[in-house]
C-alpha cells in the first residue's frame, strides 16, 4: 500500500520486548534511557516482570502493563527483538492502530529496521518530526474448520504438506475464476512485506511495498510450468485441498500454527485493518534492500564478498 499518513503527535512510547532475547534487561534500559532523556513518556510490557533477573532502578519505577492495554495507551510502540518479534507485535498491535517501529538485535533485521548503534539518531528524528508514517497491507483469511479464530497476516499464509511425506494437491480460484490444480509442497500468500521472506526464498517476486498487491508462489510444484503470480489486492483468492489421510497445516507469519484435516478450501483476502511502520528519514527501502540482502549488487565489483 505504502501510504503516508500525516504525523501524529508522539508523547507516549510503548516498548515490547523480546523476553527471551540475552541482555534485554539492558537493552531495554539503554531504550529508556534515550526515551526520557528526549522528554517522552514511555510504558513496558508486562512480559518483562515475569524475568526472574533483577530489575534496575531505572526499570523499578516504570509503569508495565498487557500488551492489549499498553498498545491503546501509545502514541508509538518499540518492539525490541528481531522480524519475528515485530510480527508478533504487529500482531498483538493489529486491532489499536498504533504505528510501530522495530529496534533489531536479532539476525536479519529487514522489518525491524534499527538498531542500538542508532538508537540516538532514532530519537532525534522523531524528537524533530523527521519520520513518516507508512501503510503495509495485511491479509485475512477464513476457514470453516477454524471458526473461532482469527487468521491474520502480516507477511504471509501459508498452506504446507506440514509433517505429510508426499505433495498436496491444490486448486487455486480467483474471485470465482479457476486458475489452476497443480501438486506441490505447498502454497505462499504474500503481502508486498513478505515478499522478501519464505516467498523470496521459493522463487517469488520481490513487490515494493508501495504496490498494492498480493503474491502467491508454489513450494516446490511438480510441473516447471507453475510460475509465482501476483495479484490485484481487491481480488479473492480461494485455495482448496482435496482429501488425504492425514492434516496439513497453516502458517500465519511463522508465528500461528493451525492443523487443518482436508478436504478443506481457505479464503485470503486483504484485510481491512493495514499495519503502520514509523520510518525516519534516515530509512531507505532499497537501502535496506541492498544491505540486508545484497539485492542488486553484483560480487565481481564488491570487495567485502571477496
Amino acid at each position: 500500500m505504502g501510504v503516508e499518513q500525516n504525523k501524529k503527535i508522539i508523547m507516549v512510547i510503548g516498548i515490547i520486548p523480546n523476553t527471551s532475547k540475552p541482555k534485554i534487561i539492558e537493552v531495554v534500559e539503554e531504550v529508556v534511557s534515550k526515551i526520557k532523556e528526549n522528554g517522552f513518556d514511555y510504558l513496558i510490557g508486562k512480559s518483562l516482570l515475569n524475568l526472574k533477573a533483577e530489575l534496575t532502578d531505572i526499570l523499578k519505577n516504570s509503569s508495565f502493563l498487557p500488551y492489549k492495554e499498553l498498545c491503546e495507551k501509545s502514541d508509538l510502540l518499540i518492539s525490541i527483538g528481531g522480524d519475528g518479534t515485530m510480527l508478533n507485535t504487529a500482531f498483538e498491535a493489529r486491532h489499536s492502530g498504533t504505528p510501530m517501529v522495530g529496534l533489531n538485535i536479532g539476525k536479519l533485521g529487514f522489518l525491524a529496521e534499527f538498531d542500538i548503534k542508532s538508537l540516538n539518531s532514532f530519537m532525534s528524528d522523531i524528537r524533530n518530526n523527521k519520520y513518516t508514517i507508512e501503510e503495509r497491507m495485511t491479509l485475512e483469511g477464513k476457514c470453516l474448520l477454524i471458526p473461532n479464530e482469527e487468521i491474520y497476516a502480516i507477511n504471509d499464509l501459508v498452506l504446507s504438506r506440514g509433517k505429510y511425506p508426499k505433495m498436496i494437491e491444490l486448486t487455486v480460484d480467483v474471485d470465482g475464476d479457476y486458475v489452476s490444480t497443480f501438486s506441490a509442497d505447498g502454497l505462499i500468500i504474500a503481502t508486498p512485506t513478505g515478499s522478501t521472506g519464505y516467498s523470496l526464498s521459493t522463487g517469488g517476486p520481490i513487490v515494493s511495498p508501495k504496490a498494492d498487491a498480493i503474491a502467491i508462489s508454489p513450494i516446490s510444484p511438480h510441473t516447471l510450468t507453475m510460475r509465482p503470480l501476483v495479484l490485484s489486492s481487491e481480488q479473492r483468492i480461494k485455495i482448496s485441498v482435496k482429501e488425504i489421510e492425514t492434516q496439513i497445516q497453516l502458517n500465519c507469519d511463522g508465528q500461528r500454527v493451525y492443523q487443518l484435516k482436508p478436504p478443506f478450501s481457505l479464503e485470503v483476502f486483504k484485510c481491512s485493518t493495514p499495519l503502520k511502520l514509523l520510518h525516519t528519514h534516515s530509512t531507505n527501502y532499497f537501502e535496506i534492500l541492498r544491505d540486508k540482502l545484497y539485492w542488486g549488487l553484483d560480487v565481481r565489483n564488491n570487495k567485502n564478498f571477496e
